[in-house]
């Protein structure tokens, strides 16, 4: 198989998935190595592709729900308050979209998270654990935006409240 043909398969295996899929299992059907599905996913990304990688594979950018509304929070914790402020949030009804940190040499940074579940969130602690890498809210001393995706008003105003009173929301005069 070429590797134009190759890259139309994955753009259509990662399309049509209902879920994020590993670079492992797309490696494993197409009888390729992992790191040839990293770069061609590279290449159809600078193709213009709106493929994101999060914790638990590759999908295409706005592929998951659309219902419910965005929301942008700031917080700030320590290191070990990462599950909590994670677990709160999607046990009160919030999907974690994405982390961002203001770094002071490389400016925004943003990092794919998805999580919309307690298993979700399980998947990503394990791999926080097991990587021994670093949560990128470390970069800027634990303050760090979300956005989140909620169904409704009420929802994130729930969550915005569990997290004041955890401390967590960052509201800084």
């Amino acid at each position: 198989m070429n590797a134009q043909t190759r890259r139309a398969i994955l753009l259509q295996e990662i399309t049509q998935s209902k879920q994020p899929i590993a670079a492992g299992k797309l490696a494993k059907q197409l009888g390729v190595s992992r790191q040839l599905v990293v770069g061609d996913v590279a290449l159809l990304r600078a193709q213009g592709h709106e493929i994101i990688a999060t914790p638990r594979g590759y999908q295409v950018y706005g592929e998951q729900s659309h219902q419910g509304i965005l929301k942008k929070i700031a917080v700030e914790h320590q290191p070990n308050d990462v599950k909590t402020e994670i677990l709160t949030i999607v046990d009160l009804g919030g999907t974690l979209l994405d982390v961002i940190v203001d770094h002071p040499l490389y400016g925004e940074l943003r990092a794919a998270l998805h999580i919309a579940s307690r298993y979700d969130a399980q998947q990503f602690f394990h791999q926080l654990e097991t990587s021994r890498a670093k949560a990128l809210s470390q970069l800027t001393d634990g303050v760090h935006l979300h956005t989140l995706r909620v169904p409704n008003e009420e929802c994130y105003q729930r969550i915005v409240q569990a997290l004041r009173e955890q401390g967590f929301l960052y509201e800084k005069e």
